[in-house]
């Protein structure tokens, strides 16, 4: 029987948190030992991997925490010591998962690099994280050659010999963790760029009890699962809850290395028998437009379904539970928080469609209004920005940007930067980015609704809603629309789809422009990057 989520709040300790992990956050832990070698029991599975050309192998966690050992002393043979950056250029292959294991066993710290970057993109991360060592693959290390920086690199797979399976066989499986405390960085990321230049985020160890709770709570991932996150490990929902979350849990995780594709995800979803899915609404979306035989062969299976990324669309729900007999619910977080408000699988509570859900147990989550020196807790049903209360939330980990102030600390909060509204019982609806909220003749518009709105019409695959300047309205809202196959971007559509919007949301609320383009703009972690829509305005 589910536990209610009043009860979790009011059981919620810590201490049982801490107690669940093998090492001890004061006194040593190390997050290789936490995710690797506490589950390295027989024949105990950690990783099933598949890519798009057959190819599928199955990975204990004995076999990775011997690679983990031999990969950890290549590294401090190149001078890689506790705390230093190592970042991994790869795709979703075993060694990804070698490299990040073989890290942490080292005492250093795994910095991703999402192999869709260019060179510029990567040598800023790179020589913002200091990193000594990149690993990569040949498919990526010509976007290494030409950089200023020069960390040591080795290549997975090479034309001229596996150098990294090389690496490995040249040292002995038996490496001593190198000990940490809770408050040392695991990890290095770096935001996504959504609204400025991506700012590094250093994850501490003690983060692990949230990634826990998220995993147990909000994902609900059970023994009897099989999982798979289809979000790429060279972004923080990946990481954290791809790689960290299952193995952490001692539950294997699935990878596939391929371009993703409706009928293909569909497929493997079948063959191997996926029953608890997580993704970004961007997947969800492709998946709807799959053919209806694909569809009905895992009717019924999905136990459960996460997103997260950004707000789910209405008709990505109903689509879910009218085609797929699944749920899927809605989870919210952030590279430098993690999932912090969800609609959650696993906790017994309302689930209001259309809404992030309710803060998860170890945080303390309110909405406040910024003024120019402090913050003003707001009441319920106001909008305003979203944020934690540091003291308040035992949960919280993030300690403040790389290198760099952090402007979202204010008055004992985390600002999120994300405009909201909370009910009387605490439940969190979104309404946008601060700075993309559109004001047209008075009215608040949040881009979501309208662009909900606009994705329910059979003419649209995807949408995105900015704001343009108006003498008149101070702003109009206008519209970029990606249409579906068959339907023509002309006066007749764009007329359709104002009238569309007028009569299901609101009047006021309707794209006085509509521009009708081939793709949106998006961060590599499939985020629509509305900056730059509202540069073309």
């Amino acid at each position: 029987m589910q536990t209610s989520y009043s009860s979790a709040l009011s059981a919620f300790s810590l201490g049982d948190l801490a107690a669940r992990l093998d090492g001890d956050l004061v006194h040593g832990i190390n997050a290789c030992v936490e995710c690797c070698d506490r589950h390295a029991h027989g024949d105990q599975v950690a990783l099933h991997w598949h890519d798009h050309r057959g190819r599928q192998a199955t990975y204990t966690f004995a076999q990775l925490q011997s690679a983990s050992a031999q990969f950890a002393h290549w590294l401090t043979a190149q001078g890689v010591g506790p705390g230093d950056r190592v970042a991994g250029l790869l795709p979703r292959v075993p060694e990804l998962l070698i490299t990040i294991l073989g890290t942490w066993r080292a005492g250093a710290v795994y910095q991703p690099l999402f192999t869709a970057f260019g060179p510029e993109a990567i040598e800023y991360r790179l020589a913002s994280s200091e990193a000594k060592v990149v690993v990569t693959d040949a498919a990526n290390q010509s976007k290494l050659a030409d950089l200023k920086i020069a960390p040591r690199t080795l290549v997975v797979g090479s034309v001229h010999g596996d150098a990294f399976q090389q690496a490995l066989n040249a040292h002995t499986d038996a490496f001593p963790p190198v000990m940490r405390s809770g408050e040392d960085a695991f990890i290095m990321l770096f935001t996504s760029g959504t609204t400025g230049k991506a700012k590094g985020v250093p994850v501490p160890i003690k983060a692990l009890m949230a990634f826990e709770q998220y995993m147990r709570l909000a994902v609900d991932l059970r023994a009897e699962d099989k999982f798979w996150n289809i979000a790429d490990p060279g972004w923080a929902y990946g990481l954290y809850y791809s790689v960290t979350g299952p193995l952490l849990m001692g539950h294997a995780t699935t990878f596939y290395d391929g371009p993703f594709a409706p009928e293909t995800a569909l497929a493997f979803i079948k063959d191997e028998g996926i029953t608890n899915l997580a993704g970004a609404p961007t997947a969800f979306r492709l998946l709807m437009t799959a053919k209806m035989q694909s569809v009905e062969a895992i009717k019924g299976q999905l136990r459960a379904v996460s997103s997260a990324g950004e707000p789910l669309n209405p008709e990505v729900i109903k689509w879910f539970a009218e085609r797929l007999e699944a749920p899927i619910f809605d989870h919210y977080g952030q590279t430098e928080i993690g999932m912090v408000v969800c609609n959650h699988h696993g906790l017994q509570h309302q689930v209001k469609p259309g809404t992030a859900g309710y803060a998860m147990p170890g945080y303390r989550m309110a909405v406040v209004e910024e003024s120019s020196d402090a913050v003003r807790v707001l009441g319920p049903d106001q909008p305003g920005i979203l944020a934690v209360d540091r003291a308040a939330s035992p949960l919280y980990f993030f300690p403040g940007y790389w290198q760099q102030a952090t402007p979202a600390f204010r008055g004992g909060y985390y600002l999120t930067g994300d405009t909201v509204e909370m009910s009387e019982d605490g439940c969190v609806t979104f309404v946008g980015r601060s700075d993309d909220i559109i004001t047209s003749s008075g009215y608040r518009i949040g881009p979501f609704e309208v662009e909900s709105c606009l994705i329910e019409h059979p003419a649209v695959m995807e949408a995105a809603v900015v704001g343009r300047p108006d003498a008149q309205r101070t702003e109009i809202v206008k519209a970029f629309v990606v249409l579906r196959a068959g339907f023509k971007p002309d006066a007749d559509t764009v007329d359709a789809l104002q009238i569309h919007v007028k009569t299901r949301l609101a009047a006021h609320a309707y794209p006085r422009e509509i521009a009708f383009v081939d793709a949106l703009p998006k961060t590599p972690s499939g985020k629509i990057q509305r900056f730059l829509l509202r540069q073309q305005t």
